[in-house]
This record gives C-alpha cells, structure tokens and sequence, in this order.
C-alpha cells in the first residue's frame, strides 16, 4: 500500500496498473487522453473499471479554473462501472458489485453525523482538492504526479481509484450509462426540490435553466405533486422537452420582457420555491424576486469563485423569503440515488429523454456540445 507522505512531482508510486484517461494539462486546455499509471490502493480505496461517466458543468469549470483544481488533473465525477479491487477496510461493496461514483466527505465532522454530508466541514478539500488528505495521488505520468481523486473518484478515465465514501451501490440490472450521471447532476436537481425545498403537493416551483440539473428538477417536482412547475430558459428546445417532461408552464427569458413578472401572473403573486440553476447573478436576483411571501430560493448554479449578487433587503425581509445554496441536493447518496433508479424503473423519472451518448475517444465533441447547448447531459462510454 502507498505510504502516507506529501508526494513530490517525481516521487515512485507503487504501480497497480496502467489505465487510459483524460488528463485536463492547464487551464483552458482540451482534454487529452493518455496513458497514465495508478498506484496501489489504500486500505479505504476502491478500483473501479469505469464503464461511463457524465459530463458536467463543474467539470468545465474547474478545467476553465473557475475553481482552482490543481493541474495537470484527471477531472470527471459522475461515475459508473464494476468494482474490480478493494482496499482492506472496505466491506460496503464487492469484487464484481456495480457501482455509481459520487461526491466524497470526511465521515467524521459534525455535519458528516449528522446525515448533512453535502456540507462536510472539508468538502472543498475532498472534492476539489484533487489529491487524499495527505496530499498524495494514485496517479502519475511517467514517475510525475497527475492530480487525481477529483470528488474522490476522478472518473474521466477507463479505471478511477475512488475512495469508498465516493462509492455506491447499484441494483443488478441498472444500464450504468444512465446511472452514471445521477452522482451528481441528477441527484442535485432532483434533491433540490425532493429534500431541500421539500416542495409540497399543491405548490409553485419555478426552475431557472433547464439543463441536466434543472430537467431533473422538474422530474422531481412532477413527483413531489406540484401543480405549478415553471421552466425558464433561453433555448426553446429545451423548454419543449421540459413541458414534455412535466413543465406547466416555460418561459423563454429571451422572449419576454419581465421573467419576473410573467412568473408572478402564472402563480397569481409569486413562486412557492424556485431553484437557480445557472450560476448567473443577474437570474438569481430574478429568482429571488420572484419569489411569493414566505418562499425559498434555492441556489445551484456555480459561478466563479468570488462572484457577488445584489439583493434587495427589504425584499427578503419584509416577506419572510429564504435564499439559500444547495451542494448535491441535500443527498445521502445511497439511499437516494436507489430511489431515482427506482423512480426511474417504474417509469416516473425519465432521465434517459436528456442524455446523450458518446465514445470516451469523443470527449471533446462531448464538451463542445454541452457548451453549444446541443447535447443537455452528455455521458461518455468508456
């Protein structure tokens, strides 16, 4: 097993088997695959053959160093595939067990035992840290580090070597190319409404942006029973697929003049909860706003580390309104992501209408889609 130190650029690591993966060089830079080397498990580590992996938003960008990943990294935290290896300490999985790959927590802080492992008092050091604790990786590049362990796993790769708190078990039978991007994307818009806002039958909910996080959203909001489920984009393609999804209403906010104002005339006053999925300060002012006495902003979408919005106080005050962030939609992971499946099996949460498939070769076509917009949630097949 690896030895705890601070691994230097040049240090040896014990080579458990070389693997192909996609390595993010420097900021800006196109995703190159390459052979690399991983490096023996530690007693709480997993092998994982990846068989699929989701790309998402956060992986843009903290390749762009919106978040500052240390690079040269192997980036990708939507996972999925067969457990292959275990380290000594783990017994939550098995040789041969599928598996989906999910954010990681320190298991031991206050919010850890609490249930709240979304807010873990290291999340950013284990999930955006790009190393173990110790500041070690599994990975390397002809003898020299290659940052790995992004959200635990670093799944862009044919093998990730995840921590087993990254790590969740699947059902038999589960297409684990549709499984994959529900360890982030998924389960955070569908938590968002589900176990955050715990949106009630009856209520409004307006979500802003229907992308992979704001379409599972308003799959959760069918499911929770609401009766106002408003979608607000600017690409109409993705508003006709969110009223085939369950969308009362959609708005293009390139179309109207107040989004705002055309949201309060739909709920007649104000939204119940709305959910902020782009990351745009301007939009969640809107949001915000929008809101009806006593609502519940959630705010999901991530913009560059530093990035400041302007709310009127008295606007929140005054009408008792509630903004607050949501990290993976309040999840614990394994008991949430087997009730989507579930949902999904029965046939109430459709996720497959959003995903489109690509070729682990194809990963930059992947990502030029996502950017364009032409493809919501693109999942490679390794």
């Amino acid at each position: 097993m690896a030895v705890g130190h601070v691994q230097g650029e040049r240090d040896p690591v014990p080579v458990l088997m070389r693997i192909r993966a996609a390595v993010t060089e420097s900021e800006g830079a196109p995703f190159a695959i390459e052979e690399l080397e991983a490096g023996e498990l530690r007693p709480d580590e997993v092998l994982v053959e990846v068989k699929a992996a989701g790309i998402c938003h956060t992986d843009l960008i903290c390749r762009d160093q919106w978040m500052p990943v240390p690079l040269p990294a192997v980036l990708g935290h939507e996972g999925a595939g067969i457990v292959r290896e275990v380290g000594a300490f783990v017994t939550k999985v098995a040789l041969g067990d599928r598996v989906a790959l999910t954010f990681n927590s320190c298991g031991s802080c206050s919010n850890c035992l609490k249930g709240r492992s979304t807010y873990c008092v290291d999340i950013f050091g284990r999930n955006f840290g790009a190393a173990r604790p110790d500041g070690t990786s599994a990975l390397s590049r002809e003898g020299e580090l290659v940052h790995g362990h992004f959200f635990g796993q670093s799944s862009f790769a044919t093998h990730a070597v995840a921590h087993v708190r990254s790590v969740v078990k699947l059902p038999e039978g589960v297409d684990l190319g549709i499984a994959a991007p529900f360890g982030c994307g998924i389960q955070t818009g569908a938590g968002g409404v589900l176990n955050s806002l715990q949106a009630p039958a009856g209520s409004s909910i307006a979500v802003f942006g229907t992308g992979g996080v704001g379409l599972s959203a308003v799959l959760a909001a069918v499911i929770a029973g609401c009766t106002t489920i408003i979608g607000i984009d600017v690409r109409p393609a993705r508003l006709e697929l969110a009223r085939e999804l369950g969308a009362t209403h959609t708005i293009d906010a390139g179309a109207v003049a107040d989004v705002g104002e055309e949201i309060r005339r739909i709920t007649g006053g104000g939204a119940d909860n709305a959910l902020e999925t782009t990351g745009v300060p301007g939009v969640l002012r809107t949001a915000v706003d929008a809101l009806a006495p006593a609502g519940t902003c959630g705010v999901i979408g991530a913009p560059a580390l530093g990035t400041e919005v302007a709310l009127d106080v008295n606007n929140i005050l005054a009408f008792g309104r509630v903004v607050r962030g949501i990290v993976e939609g309040d999840s614990i992971p394994e008991l949430f992501i087997p009730s989507l499946l579930e949902q999904r099996r029965q046939g109430r949460f459709p996720v497959e209408r959003m995903i489109t498939f690509y070729d682990f070769d194809r990963i930059d076509d992947a990502v030029h889609d996502a950017e364009e917009g032409t493809a919501i949630k693109p999942v490679l097949r390794m």
